[in-house]
């Protein structure tokens, strides 16, 4: 099996543009990656998009745009974990000597489909019940609190921090002002005890990944690990909330392929679409012991001068959820972390970093599925 590299990557800003056409974005994201990689369209032997939301045939214009058909292209949809899914099948790809140098997209255009919160399939109990998303996670939420004891304070911490991220991301949704604890707490009511700022924005945008062999480029990533997932049977009734057996899951086989442990991840990009989120994420990927993942971000573990820094870039609660786009958003400041390029918000220690998406799913299951992805810098 051979070594897979991120070669390049590139994203658009993220926002709300519903007067822009969705391949816009798309290509001002691959063009950015493309120059990232120092190679020309014409070097993609492949192109895998992961989205969500994308309209039909969204894949094949961007080809078109490219200047490159003939060459294989295919969608992924994989809720929010798409385009962490389209990166690990382009990973796996070249691992096995399928195709030389692979481009993975990113991609959804949020605004023109909703006006809130996304609503489940209505066939699904969650949809029947008119129960959205941020109602999942607020029921996850009040089990960890009643199971832990966890308190709103700890809760509001992480939107705190992320948010004071967000501001130094130039192409963050959501980068005005930096909320107190006490804002976060103040802002208006979503799903009990999820308040507005700790809930993640509807994004447009796109992001873009070239993935290829080892081609001796001291500025390419190595890939140590690339794990997906899919859900298991659940229900409320299960041992742990929705998500966290996903996600626990996919960091063991991640963790196992990379040889490393847990502590030894220096920056990381995880699944913040609620406050909620990062914590049971942190816990289940080992960075916490089950109960105390609220207490890191209090205690400065995660924040950006901590000893492992968790969403760097503002995470999803600042940079917003283009759903097909979040993974390789999360990619892509990664990449940059480890290459000691992402100017005001650098972290200090940027040898190893880790990806995590999580995407929910149809009513019964452990969500859609999950991928975890770990890099390093060469040595």
């Amino acid at each position: 099996m051979s070594t897979a590299m991120v070669w390049g990557v590139g994203t658009s800003d993220y926002g709300l543009f519903p007067e822009r056409r969705v391949e816009s974005l798309a290509w001002e994201a691959v063009a950015e990656a493309v120059r990232d990689a120092g190679i020309t369209p014409g070097e993609i032997d492949a192109i895998v998009v992961g989205s969500v939301f994308g309209p039909p045939g969204v894949a094949t214009r961007v080809q078109r745009g490219l200047g490159i058909p003939g060459v294989p292209v295919w969608t992924v949809e994989n809720a929010c974990a798409s385009s962490t899914s389209a990166f690990h099948e382009a990973v796996e790809a070249v691992r096995f000597g399928r195709f030389g140098c692979v481009l993975v997209l990113g991609v959804d255009q949020m605004s023109t489909l909703f006006s809130g919160a996304i609503v489940p399939e209505a066939t699904d109990p969650e949809g029947a019940s008119s129960l959205p998303l941020p109602g999942l996670y607020a029921l996850a939420a009040q089990r960890y609190v009643g199971e832990f004891g966890v308190t709103p304070e700890q809760l509001a911490a992480v939107a705190v921090k992320n948010k004071r991220n967000g501001l130094d991301n130039p192409r963050a949704q959501l980068r005005t002002s930096a909320p107190t604890t006490e804002e976060v707490l103040a802002s208006r009511m979503i799903a009990e005890p999820l308040t507005m700022l700790q809930c993640c924005p509807t994004s447009d945008g796109a992001g873009a990944a070239i993935v290829g062999g080892d081609r001796g480029n001291r500025d390419d990533l190595l890939v140590e690990a690339s794990a997906m997932v899919s859900g298991a049977l659940w229900d409320h009734r299960s041992d742990d909330v929705w998500g966290y057996a996903s996600v626990a899951r996919a960091a063991e086989k991640a963790f196992a392929q990379a040889g490393r442990p847990p502590s030894e991840i220096d920056v990381m990009e995880v699944h913040d679409a609620f406050t909620i989120g990062e914590i049971l994420t942190l816990e289940a990927l080992g960075i916490a012991p089950r109960g105390k993942g609220a207490e890191l971000a209090p205690a400065g573990h995660t924040t950006r001068d901590g000893a492992q820094p968790v969403n760097p870039s503002g995470g999803l609660l600042s940079r917003g959820h283009p759903l097909g786009a979040t993974g390789t958003a999360q990619i892509a400041e990664v990449v940059w972390q480890l290459r000691g390029r992402a100017g005001p918000r650098q972290v200090a220690r940027h040898g190893v970093g880790l990806v995590e998406t999580m995407g929910g799913g149809a009513a019964g299951m452990d969500g859609n599925a999950c991928v975890v992805t770990i890099l390093s810098t060469q040595p």
